[in-house]
């Protein structure tokens, strides 16, 4: 299989907690199969709650558990302030542009 060099995901919301194991377990099984050493998030449709910041670090668990490095793209100044008060902001500081 041809290497990938990102992973672009597109994350709908709004995100219910009953989904987040099955966000993370896709996550895992595409950066296992694509083995990019990027993940890019897509998160234009994402609302600024805890279960989306709750979301944003799972994701940055998987990204790390293989080897890739998380981007957060499109996200809300709300979503990015959420994530700033609940303390994540240096784990979830891979912000990109919208454009990107």
């Amino acid at each position: 299989m041809r290497h990938r060099t990102t992973i672009t995901v597109a994350i709908q919301g709004p995100i219910l907690r009953s989904d987040l194991p099955g966000l993370y377990e896709r996550v895992c099984r595409l950066a296992a199969r694509l083995e990019a050493p990027i993940l890019v998030c897509d998160l234009l449709a994402v609302e600024a709650d805890a279960v989306a910041v709750d979301a944003l670090a799972r994701l940055a668990l998987a990204a790390g558990r293989y080897d890739c490095q998380l981007r957060l793209r499109g996200a809300s100044k709300e979503l990015r302030e959420l994530v700033s008060f609940m303390g994540l902001d240096e784990v979830l500081s891979a912000w990109a542009p919208a454009s990107s």
